[in-house]
């Protein structure tokens, strides 16, 4: 997994530009590079991360689904509280976020 690296659309055919201010969110304890009020979910995938949270009974990573807030797999724990939609919660400077296991756990290392 790489946290480097810049996935995001830098100019739009169509869409004005938009000032971003950059902030730093730490995954894990690993500072990662995010633009101020964008969903969490979106800094995370620009930095390489795919699995959000894994499922109880299989081990099965889950991220990105709906990107609306309707389905639960993008939760995490973000600042200490689990099940936080990331698809749909903004970024802020500081945040810690890390990957939960089922609805509510820590993952625990592998």
């Amino acid at each position: 997994m790489s946290l480097s690296g810049e996935r995001r659309i830098q100019e739009h055919p169509i869409l004005p530009e938009v000032a971003r201010k950059q902030v730093t969110i730490y995954y894990d304890g690993q500072a990662i590079s995010a633009y101020e009020g964008e969903p969490i979910a979106a800094a995370l995938m620009s930095a390489g991360l795919r699995s959000f949270r894994r499922t109880v009974k299989k081990g099965e990573p889950r991220g990105i689904f709906c990107a609306i807030g309707r389905c639960t797999d993008c939760m995490m724990i973000v600042n200490g509280k689990p099940n936080i939609r990331t698809c749909v919660t903004p970024v802020e400077d500081g945040m810690r976020v890390s990957r939960q296991l089922g609805y509510g756990k820590a993952e625990e290392a592998k």
